[in-house]
């Protein structure tokens, strides 16, 4: 069978496919809640310290592992927010306003 061009040149591209749907739409849930407490993208514009998200991603992470699913002020999961807390991270890295305040 003869391979469709436009499937190779979609290999080519990001593959979107292999984010996981149910987790992402948990992310953004959690992306909502902080849109509403801080305003939509408010990190895009002012950028962030890496500080602050290390510390947001750590107490999530820490609540969940200690038995805690759900985050008791949104009722999301806490994974979902050290996931957003993460993509944000990463968002400022890549456009280049994130105040990388690490130590050392």
């Amino acid at each position: 069978m003869t391979e469709n061009p436009k499937e190779a040149e979609g290999r080519k591209k990001c593959p979107l496919d292999l984010v996981p749907s149910r987790a992402l739409m948990e992310v953004a849930w959690a992306l909502a809640n902080g849109a509403d407490k801080y305003g939509a993208h408010n990190f895009a514009e002012t950028g962030v310290k890496a500080s602050t998200y290390k510390a947001a991603n750590g107490r999530h992470m820490e609540d969940w592992y200690q038995g805690e699913d759900l985050d008791p002020e949104s009722l999301r999961h806490h994974l979902a927010h050290a996931a957003a807390s993460a993509m944000i991270a990463l968002d400022c890295y890549l456009r280049g306003n994130l105040e990388d305040d690490r130590p050392g």
